[in-house]
């Protein structure tokens, strides 16, 4: 199934390569430890191989290996690795942790919230269309000025899609008429089927780092050193030498996620798991004889929805249309085009940093549970992109308090920090929060989240012989 993904994208000019980067198998020398016993992650470095920091055993409880050999190490300095099934608590634990009004949205301060991003979404727009008398589109040497204002304009629009992604979790109003109608209206606006990846979306945090239901950003497994991505990663090192390889791979797996990846997912479920086969999110039936049949993304009354959702894409792309017609495409690029490819790349930026890093193991479905899943979310600070924490603060905190997001999607992004910080006290063991910079995980990411194998209960990343390159 995977493989016909693969061939998919490549019509879709992805190439096959979108599918995430292999990891060499273990060739010798097994440095493991029992599954359940914890890694002693005081004496870690914050960075190098997993194989070279020493663990501390306890009683093996689940009887299993799991080799660390190969390992390279994040800024949390293999935490997640050292997690065993019982230190997770029931979901009702660890629900009861969270101040109980975290999870009531009001109305009032949503709109207000609204308002801010629809403002400043407003206003980059008005200077977008004053400028174009100046520096009409049609010219190619406007491009560095038309390429600045999307970067700013997609990044303060970026707003509107967490709230319309708000909307679709239900944590933007109780009231359900105001709540469905500014989800469906923002998120047709940025070409987002509302239902369909509401849906969608309810599947990945339910099927988190799940290597068969997983809905987004689920890895390639590791068959072979001579196929996959694994061997791809191999030519451009060959080709280029170990560190300009790794920085063309690099750069190809930035560009194929940031610009590919979004409209490749809502066309052909690009990084889902095989259960379901592949998918389309403008059709209800799955486009490939799924795995799972009872699995598939769009069941029962959800087809319809489907078709609700396509209606408001239609209705967006005529107006589109009939705007390219009127006044050219440069000028639909300009305003338009260029800020969504911005507000796409920020989206799939948060989505695979969220759930993805080279220390940070997926499950099979006899050791995935929902709790396990969610609290293998990572928090990270992008109240540190800028100076003054705007971007965190324009994008509604959704990368800095993921983590309490994904147990409860109902919690309202003005009460995740309050819910984040109930965690983090309750079970500061646990919870996952990766200090490194922003551009330097996501530069890990891609050069050193390739496939995973499988090694005792977890599915991790192997990157050997190149632990330190890819950091």
């Amino acid at each position: 199934m995977r493989t016909f993904k693969s061939q998919a994208l490549a019509a879709f000019t992805i190439a096959a390569s979108l599918s995430l980067t292999s990891a060499f198998a273990p060739s010798q020398g097994r440095v493991g430890r029992p599954v359940g016993t914890e890694l002693n992650v005081a004496t870690m470095p914050s960075t190098g191989a997993a194989s070279s920091i020493s663990s501390t055993s306890s009683d093996d409880k689940k009887g299993s290996m799991i080799d660390l050999s190969g390992i390279a190490l994040s800024g949390l300095k293999g935490k997640a690795l050292s997690l065993t099934p019982d230190d997770f608590p029931k979901a009702s634990a660890l629900k009861a942790v969270i101040p109980k009004e975290c999870f009531t949205p009001d109305t009032t301060t949503s709109l207000a919230y609204l308002s801010v991003s629809l403002i400043g979404t407003a206003l980059c727009t008005a200077f977008g269309i004053s400028a174009l008398p100046v520096l009409s589109p049609d010219n190619f040497f406007t491009l560095p000025f038309w390429t600045a204002y999307s970067a700013v304009t997609g990044t303060v629009a970026m707003g509107l899609w967490v709230l319309a992604h708000e909307c679709g979790h239900g944590a933007f109003s109780k009231n359900k008429t105001i709540q469905d109608t500014v989800g469906f209206v923002l998120h047709s606006i940025l070409l987002v089927p509302y239902y369909s990846w509401q849906r969608s979306h309810a599947v990945h945090h339910k099927f988190t780092n799940h290597m068969e239901l997983g809905e987004t950003h689920v890895p390639e497994r590791l068959d072979g050193r001579d196929e996959g991505s694994f061997a791809r990663r191999e030519s451009f090192i060959k080709a280029f030498g170990e560190e300009n390889g790794l920085v063309g791979w690099g750069i190809l797996q930035a560009f194929l996620h940031l610009v590919v990846g979004w409209p490749a997912y809502l066309l052909i479920g690009a990084t889902g798991g095989p259960a379901r086969g592949v998918t389309n999110h403008f059709w209800p039936d799955p486009l490939t004889t799924p795995d799972q049949p009872k699995k598939e993304l769009f069941p029962g009354q959800w087809k319809e929805k489907v078709f609700k959702s396509d209606v408001g894409i239609a209705a967006v792309v005529g107006a589109l249309a009939a705007w390219a017609i009127c006044d050219g495409p440069a000028e639909v690029m300009a305003l338009y085009g260029g800020p969504l490819i911005v507000i796409n790349a920020w989206l799939v930026l948060y989505t695979w940093l969220q759930h993805t890093d080279v220390d940070v193991p997926h499950f099979t479905e006899d050791e995935h549970n929902y709790v396990k899943g969610a609290l293998h979310t990572i928090d990270r600070p992008y109240d540190k992109l800028d100076p003054w924490g705007l971007i965190d603060f324009l994008h509604h905190k959704i990368g800095s308090t993921h983590v309490a997001h994904h147990f409860d999607s109902s919690i309202p992004h003005y009460k995740a920090q309050a819910a984040t910080d109930a965690i983090k006290e309750a079970y500061p063991e646990i919870y996952l929060y990766d200090p490194t910079p922003i551009p330097e995980a996501f530069w890990r990411v891609c050069k050193g989240c390739v496939a995973v194998e499988q090694r005792g209960d977890k599915f991790i990343w192997n990157n050997e012989g190149l632990e330190e390159q890819v950091l």
